[in-house]
């Protein structure tokens, strides 16, 4: 029986198979091809190269580093994270990858040193320690994944030191005052942003979590509310299309998904809430959007909100209340200040603050907790006195 073949070299008939790996530099994909004198032996051959590929006893020449990463983004990972983190990744790599000096050298040819004078440079212009080690972080996911593949024979990642470490440090949070906590609760402003602001300092929860809260995740017979979603906003890329949107996903963690204690004291606010939003519906009429109706929080027209659209807001009404300006995340650094103070446990306040670890709520309030260890050693000294 004839064999198989597909393909003629000077008269001598082969069977030829073939792959892609990767792309060139100007972004065409790079095809390898493997004969055989069948089927069989052509495959094998293709098979035994990705082998001493992934083994490194072959590395590519022509991978270079901006056009791989860029389809390793679009092609892998995108199928792997929310939109809202893709938008986070392919910001740096279009900011900061592909066009920068690393851009086109070969994966192969980059070293530690080739990396370290990069991220040396972007200091020196003006970028934080925070912001490098954002881009560090995809770049050493990014030479992972190249390692995997076999295209280089070790991540130069390895080596970096982040700039700026030893000048980095860790803000004191800021915090509202109880009289200015007073003032917001007791004005009469009528703006959306103050139920929102109240909610927030009274339960710790993040803006994206105010805002991706629903009537049925208010639960007044055990008196607990449930956190379970969260109102997203991030640009959806289709090749050269942008476009701003807003919806209602998954916390990013799974810690961020919890059940809090619903204060009797946030009853009317939600009770003020629900008669803003029937009045809404009854002057919008049909205009009104029935897709979100279960939402509490939502414009006047029905819509979701904004996050980021949420600051301006909170501005206007700081400014209204003459309180001076904090972050509206400072309302959950208040609530979480004010809980430590009234000596609840640090794990308690973690789980309720929906923290990844307890080691985060320790860090991100260092202050706080030296304080009131510090009220601690007064007592023990009266103690002492007695």
């Amino acid at each position: 029986m004839a064999v198989k073949t597909n393909y003629s070299i000077n008269g001598k008939n082969y069977f030829r198979v073939s792959a892609s790996f990767g792309r060139d530099s100007n972004g065409k994909l790079i095809r390898k091809y493997f004969y055989g004198k069948s089927e069989k032996e052509a495959k094998k051959k293709l098979e035994e190269y990705k082998e001493s590929l992934k083994r490194g006893l072959v590395v590519d020449k022509n991978l270079y580093l901006s056009p791989i990463m860029e389809q390793w983004l679009y092609e892998i990972v995108r199928n792997k994270i929310k939109a809202s983190t893709f938008d986070r990744y392919e910001d740096i790599f279009r900011n900061y990858f592909k066009a920068s000096s690393l851009s086109y050298k070969l994966i192969k040819d980059i070293k530690s040193i080739d990396i370290q004078k990069y991220y040396n440079d972007l200091y020196k212009s003006g970028k934080s320690y925070s912001r490098i080690k954002s881009i560090n972080k995809i770049l050493n996911y990014f030479l992972n994944y190249c390692f995997a593949e076999g295209y280089i024979l070790r991540n130069p990642c390895l080596n970096i030191t982040i700039p700026g470490k030893n000048n980095f440090t860790s803000k004191e949070v800021e915090v509202f005052s109880r009289d200015e906590l007073r003032t917001i609760i007791q004005s009469n402003d009528k703006a959306l942003i103050r139920l929102i602001a109240i909610v927030s300092f009274s339960t710790g929860m993040r803006i994206g979590e105010v805002l991706g809260l629903s009537w049925n995740d208010i639960d007044y017979k055990e008196n607990q509310i449930h956190i379970n979603k969260i109102v997203a906003c991030y640009t959806e890329i289709y090749g050269d299309i942008r476009k701003k949107v807003k919806v209602i996903q998954a916390p990013k963690t799974k810690s961020s998904i919890r059940t809090i204690p619903l204060p009797t004291t946030l009853i009317p606010v939600f009770e003020e809430v629900k008669r803003t939003q029937n009045i809404n519906k009854l002057k919008c009429g049909s205009s009104y959007k029935k897709e979100y109706k279960n939402q509490i929080f939502l414009t006047e027209d029905g819509n979701l909100i904004y996050p980021t659209n949420l600051t301006h807001s909170w501005k206007l009404l700081l400014k209204r209340l003459d309180i001076p300006y904090k972050k509206f995340h400072s309302l959950r650094h208040t609530y979480a200040t004010m809980q430590f103070e009234a000596n609840v446990p640090l794990k308690t306040v973690s789980v309720l603050l929906g923290h990844a670890s307890i080691d985060i709520t320790a860090d991100t309030y260092t202050h706080v907790l030296k304080k009131e260890k510090n009220k601690s050693a007064d007592i023990i000294s009266v103690l002492k006195m007695c």
